[in-house]
């Protein structure tokens, strides 16, 4: 047996019933009645045994007479836990707000805390997560039990993760690992560090990573964290082709994984699995686990799982010819997906957000420090000599405003000097350099995540003669018209981008050939009957358009640009004033010219 084989052997085995059977003796010499043995038992297994954790609930709800107020108050902590692991935000978020408020417990306040920041992320409040979670990393050194602070350690490492800082998720993650194996944190470590390496591309099979994670969970009873990280392993599979691969690891951990109750984890388990078993061609199987992830994920906000499902449903029905079914199932997907990337955007835009906020508050609570440290100064020199208080104080607001100047005078060049380094000067759409930033990083997620990609490239007809016949203003003139035309029929998640002179080009992520050769033929049109306004210089301006898509020349950035290139060229072979579309590698268009590519080469460089 293969060391790769014999990895996903034990990652399917999981082996969790050690776990529960070591747990399940030590309950047995516990005492039943004991009420804080059950509040602790309850507590103990409310992610792992769903089914004993709420009859546990149910016995001590009967017992509430016999409840201290300490005890009263952990066993709300737990329903309030219960409410948001099962989705009722509604009843979860003011029943854990109240014990933040109100509790004397410290460690209790932080754990409430934890769960609460968990919803708000869930139920994409992104801003308000990422608040409450910077003052929780604030709360750390407060925290008496160190379980208790790993579960911030824990909580920091996933939304970060979700804020796309990986390499802040990874420092988090390594403190999950290196704790004491007494806290149990090691398997969810791992798991955080093998989604920050996914997220960011990182992640490879078989790894030592991975390997590390396959052991640390194999032999404890945390089957939702187990099977998160088969989730992440079986997308690898997905994205490298191993399809057969895919499928037997989920499928072997498919009831365990429904046990949990826990709906993200489902529905991500049936969406792998329906377009695994898209690839594979068993349409049947396919269609009948994306439309569980659908409905799993129900009132449950845009998820990648959701968007994958409506994705495998729409290419399952154009399979089956069925277009009106197509159709539907496309506009589904096409708005979870932008739900989804919108998310995604929204949570690293909150991070930020509040990242800058923190910053802002500590320069004002700094200001603050120092205007009492002046006040001191003063009221202590005054009574010695009042005038030289007086100049000092002068001196000092001269410097802090000389100071606060500068600062806003290099912020503001800053701001200026950034959009100068992204923006094209004239048409104010991206620059060379920064479209083809931006383009490797969407081409980048769309290879991984399987889908189309679209690339136009655009050149203005006979636009030296427009420079010459009416002059350089005229020709700027012609630029920008172009520009704006072409914007109005592109989506908000197109890079669009000016590469030299009179040449432009667009990338457009999610796009099929067939669309791109539409929008192209909108934008010719568009172009072709500008007309010149009162005031305006009018004159005719067409442009050629050449494109081409990733399922022709692959995902390469350099082959896609000069594949697009090589269409331009035949549309200006042709007569100009048309759009012409090139499946297949550059070197089988006889007519291009040789320095097309390199031209490429150079623009990429």
């Amino acid at each position: 047996m293969s060391s790769t084989s014999g990895i996903r052997s034990v990652l399917a085995a999981g082996r969790p019933w050690l776990a529960v059977l070591a747990l399940s003796c030590a309950v047995a010499k516990a005492a039943p009645d004991n009420i804080d043995v059950l509040l602790k038992r309850a507590d103990s297994i409310k992610a792992a045994n769903q089914v004993e954790f709420i009859r546990n609930l149910r016995q001590l709800e009967g017992r509430s007479s016999e409840l201290s107020p300490a005890q009263a108050e952990y066993l709300r902590y737990l329903e309030a836990w219960q409410y948001g692991y099962s989705g009722d935000y509604k009843d979860a978020i003011p029943q854990l707000d109240a014990i933040i408020a109100n509790s004397k417990d410290v460690t209790l306040r932080f754990r409430a805390s934890v769960s609460i920041i968990n919803i708000l992320e869930i139920d994409s409040h992104n801003e308000e997560g990422y608040e409450r979670l910077s003052q929780l990393v604030d709360m750390l050194p407060q925290v008496p039990d160190p379980g208790t602070r790993l579960l911030g350690v824990a909580v920091a490492a996933q939304l970060y993760n979700f804020a796309g800082q990986y390499d802040l998720a990874l420092s988090y993650a390594d403190k999950l690992i290196a704790a004491p194996k007494e806290y149990s944190m090691t398997c969810k470590g791992h798991w955080f560090r093998i989604d920050s390496l996914f997220r960011s591309g990182k992640l490879s099979w078989p790894s030592e990573d991975i390997s590390s994670a396959i052991a640390a969970c194999a032999n404890v009873n945390e089957p939702i964290t187990a099977n998160l990280i088969r989730v992440d392993i079986a997308k690898l599979d997905l994205a490298q082709g191993r399809y057969a691969d895919a499928i037997a690891l989920l499928n072997d951990n498919y009831e365990v994984a429904g046990k949990t109750r826990y709906p993200f984890l489902i529905s991500s388990f049936d969406s792998v699995l329906g377009l695994a078993y898209l690839q594979t061609g068993d349409l049947e199987k396919a269609q009948t686990y994306a439309q569980r992830a659908v409905e799993n994920g129900a009132d449950k906000g845009y998820t990648q799982a959701q968007a994958d499902a409506y994705e495998a449903l729409y290419k399952i029905a154009v399979k089956h010819g069925d277009y009106q079914a197509a159709l539907g199932y496309h506009e589904k997907y096409a708005a979870a997906d932008k739900g989804y990337l919108n998310d995604t955007s929204a949570r690293a835009l909150a991070y930020q957000m509040v990242k800058q906020q923190v910053q802002e508050k500590k320069a004002q609570v700094d200001a603050l420090n120092k205007q009492n440290q002046v006040l001191t100064l003063k009221q202590t020199v005054n009574r010695k000599n009042m005038i030289a208080v007086e100049l000092g104080v002068a001196l000092l607001l001269v410097v802090l405003g000389s100071i606060g100047m500068y600062a806003y005078r290099t912020k503001k060049s800053q701001l200026k000097f950034r959009k100068l380094a992204r923006r094209d000067g004239l048409t104010e759409i991206f620059n060379r350099q920064y479209f083809v930033e931006v383009a490797e990083q969407e081409l980048e997620y769309c290879r991984k995540s399987v889908r189309d990609v679209s690339v136009v490239a655009i050149d203005l007809d006979h636009f030296k003669l427009i420079n010459d016949n009416h002059g350089h203003a005229a020709g700027d003139f012609a630029l920008k018209r172009a520009v704006v035309a072409c914007q109005k029929h592109l989506r908000s998640v197109d890079v669009f981008g000016r590469l030299g002179g009179e040449e432009f080009g667009i990338m457009m992520p999610d796009c099929v050939p067939e669309r791109a050769i539409d929008i192209a033929e909108k934008m010719r049109q568009e172009i072709a009957s500008l007309k010149g306004t009162e005031g305006e210089p009018d004159f005719e301006v067409t442009a050629s358009f050449g494109v081409t898509a990733a399922r022709w020349s692959g995902y390469n950035l350099l082959q896609l640009l000069a594949q697009a290139d090589s269409a331009l060229y035949q549309a200006k072979r042709e007569g100009r004033n048309r759009v012409v579309a090139i499946a297949g590698p550059p070197a089988a268009n006889s007519g291009a010219p040789a320095a097309d590519v390199s031209d490429w080469r150079r623009a990429l460089t």
